[in-house]
């Protein structure tokens, strides 16, 4: 077990490993990259980290993952009238418009999580929590009345994830939230349509 000032140092290197992939890209972070950023030697990097860079990529996927939910809330689990969605959504614009191409997002999908079965995994597990999460939300509205019955939660909840991800994607290409705002509002109405 680590004492505190361990988890420190080792939060350290993974903050250091995931500004430099951030900054620079997968392909060309090198330990000693690392190391430098971070004010550590090698064997301290050995010392959290036996296994040498996939474990350390492994631990920046973890991290950025934890991020991703960490940024969308209190809102995210908060989602149970249209004031708390509308709300969610200008969170999340605001937060991936601040953060442009140093989302954690766009980290662990377009950079950690293709280079590794387990922090594809780790991105996975990511997914399936954010979008159980919107799934909730979805379904508490509609146990109250506000979206309508025929919506299907999982398919509505896996659209919205979507949406988000081409959005940021997009984002970080273009530098506009543009795609982003506009691809939730019109998932956002589709929720908010009544029957006729």
């Amino acid at each position: 077990m680590l004492t505190a000032k361990g988890l420190a140092t080792r939060g350290r290197i993974v903050a250091a490993a995931a500004d430099e992939i951030r900054e620079r890209g997968i392909g060309v972070v090198t330990l000693d990259d690392v190391g430098r950023r971070s004010k550590t030697g090698k064997s301290q990097l050995f010392h959290y980290f036996p296994d040498g860079k996939e474990q350390l990529l492994l631990a920046v996927a973890e991290r950025e993952a934890e991020r991703v939910i960490e940024d969308q809330e209190p809102q995210l689990t908060e989602l149970k009238s249209w004031a708390a969605w509308d709300e969610w959504r200008d969170v999340l614009v605001a937060k991936y418009r601040r953060q442009g191409v140093n989302c954690p997002l766009g980290v662990l999908i377009t950079e950690i999580g293709r280079h590794t079965p387990a922090a594809q995994a780790v991105t996975a597990k990511l997914l399936t929590q954010w979008q159980h999460r919107v799934q909730t939300g979805i379904e508490d509205m509609q146990a109250s009345g506000d979206i309508r019955a025929d919506v299907d939660p999982a398919h509505a909840a896996a659209a919205l994830m979507a949406a988000i991800q081409g959005g940021v994607a997009i984002l970080m290409s273009s530098g506009s939230s543009e795609h982003l705002e506009h691809a939730l509002d019109l998932c956002l109405d589709y929720l908010r349509i009544r029957p006729s």
